[in-house]
């Protein structure tokens, strides 16, 4: 299944501070499977995104985040 830009947009953006929803959550609550969630994770790291591990909490991390997310999809 093709999931379209925008979705993976909103999706990754849950995945950054204020959010910080982890992975697993984020798979039950959106009906995608978490190996889905963890490739475009890691595509999104590959283009510079800043997105945290599944145990990292929001300390340190900025809007930029948001920003650059924005850019990347």
């Amino acid at each position: 299944m093709g999931y379209s830009p925008e979705r993976k947009a909103a999706v990754l953006k849950r995945m950054v501070p204020p959010n910080s929803m982890a992975i697993r959550q984020l798979s039950q609550q959106e009906g995608i499977s978490e190996a889905t969630l963890h490739k475009w994770r890691a595509k999104a790291r590959g283009k510079g995104q800043l997105l945290p591990d599944a145990d990292a909490g929001p300390e340190g991390w900025s809007s930029l985040n948001s920003e650059i997310l924005r850019q990347l999809v």
